[in-house]
């Protein structure tokens, strides 16, 4: 049966010239600007005016967004240190019947902030929980960095400590798809560095401040990167760095089994790691014909 005039012209209006209906009980995870305040939502604004909260990461944080658009919801802390009890008092206020909303000091709230085990408990207790989209920093530098993007890992932050760092680089070498990373200025360089010796010199991206005045989003590769940072010293701002995927190797068994050949008395693992390096083979390539090697001899 096909739709009337007056049904389709009805449909085509909600969320377009209309403000959304009065928030529902429930949970709502609403998205927030990453540096200008113009990227929020209407909808968004529309939720955080309707709720009966609003936590936050940062309470003097959100009271400078809330204020530029004259919202004055009752406003509560929940962050990475908030305990059982905080999670308790927003579910009680839900289960009372009151709308709650959720936001980051910037972005998606969860994507490397905090709220999973919030959302979690809301979602066992059977309780809606609604995202509201927005801006997101990941996606922001993906988009600008020139890699391809049908097929991404996000890998938030990697460990501080360089050996974690490089444990968990290790692990995603041999993924098959672009990699984002968010970083600090002061251990940017020596994370690209680190990147640049597990990975391989591949194609990458470092986009800092994305959205505000001193944006910027340089290119190269790896080791490029991390000479640049070196000289240039830690840059300010928030910072996300996007990976090319594994380059393609041209590299014959031949001339892998001699590469590795004369790197394996250091071992099987660090032999790979360094064909990995130099070579740009995948490392599951390089290790298998290691351990074959090894067992040969």
């Amino acid at each position: 049966m096909s739709k009337s005039l007056s049904e389709t012209s009805g449909r085509e209006r909600i969320g377009a010239r209309e403000p959304s209906p009065p928030p529902e009980p429930g949970l709502y995870v609403v998205a927030t600007p990453i540096g200008n305040l113009r990227d929020i939502s209407l909808r968004a604004l529309d939720i955080l005016g309707g709720v009966s909260r609003v936590y936050a990461e940062d309470t003097r944080v959100a009271r400078k967004l809330l204020d530029a658009y004259g919202l004055k919801p009752r406003l509560g802390a929940y962050h990475d240190y908030s305990d059982e009890s905080a999670r308790w008092e927003i579910l009680e206020a839900i289960a009372a019947g009151e709308s709650v909303a959720l936001i980051s000091d910037a972005g998606t709230p969860l994507v490397s902030d905090p709220g999973f085990k919030l959302v979690r408990a809301a979602i066992e207790a059977g309780f809606k929980v609604v995202p509201i989209p927005g801006a997101c920093a990941a996606l922001a530098a993906l988009v600008a960095s020139g890699m391809a993007t049908d097929r991404f890992m996000f890998l938030g932050f990697l460990p501080p400590k360089q050996a974690g760092r490089r444990a968990a680089l290790e692990e995603a070498a041999d993924i098959e798809a672009t990699l984002v990373i968010y970083e600090s200025g002061p251990r940017l360089a020596d994370s690209l560095a680190d990147m640049a010796g597990i990975l391989g010199d591949r194609p990458a991206a470092v986009a800092r401040e994305l959205t505000k005045l001193f944006e910027e989003t340089r290119r190269g590769t790896l080791a490029e990167l991390a000479a640049h940072y070196l000289a240039a010293g830690p840059p300010k701002g928030e910072i996300v760095v996007v990976i090319g995927p594994p380059l393609p190797s041209e590299v014959s068994d031949d001339a892998l089994d001699a590469f590795l050949s004369r790197h394996l008395s250091s071992g099987v693992k660090a032999a790979a790691s360094e064909a990995a390096r130099a070579l740009g083979v995948s490392r599951k390539r390089a290790y298998a014909r290691a351990l074959s090697l090894r067992d040969e001899a």
